[in-house]
């Protein structure tokens, strides 16, 4: 499996990777983007299993990146972790085709709670 982190902070994709390890999910193939334009093009050439991505980052937000793969047809898992969770941004999320929206504070069994969905529908 291999996982796409999106988030212009560094210290913050470390913490994801931290609590993915923390949720038992530490074996899979970790890639790292900076923000959504990236994340786009890393899906692209990376061709991941699952993005989790923050929602505001600079050069293209989570949702634009989102938008954009799925309009070029992508189907990668696509997942948020995010500081905010509002509702409206979750039906957003929603609609826009995520999986799943972790705002922060986060824990490591809500990592695994929304993995574990992820991975049984991909079979």
């Amino acid at each position: 499996m291999k996982i796409l982190i999106a988030d212009d902070s560094r210290v913050m994709r470390q913490i994801v990777i931290r609590t993915l390890r923390q949720a038992g999910h530490a074996g899979h193939e970790l890639i790292e983007a900076e923000n959504g334009r990236e994340a786009v093009e890393k899906v692209r050439s990376e061709s991941p299993d699952l993005v989790l991505s923050d929602w505001n980052m600079p050069e293209m937000t989570g949702i634009d990146a989102l938008d954009t793969l799925r309009a070029s047809g992508s189907t990668v898992a696509f997942g948020f972790v995010t500081s905010e969770g509002s509702d409206e941004m979750r039906a957003r999320a929603a609609a826009s085709g995520a999986a799943f929206l972790i705002a922060k504070p986060f824990t490591p069994e809500a990592f695994d709670e929304a993995l574990t969905g992820v991975f049984a529908s991909m079979g």
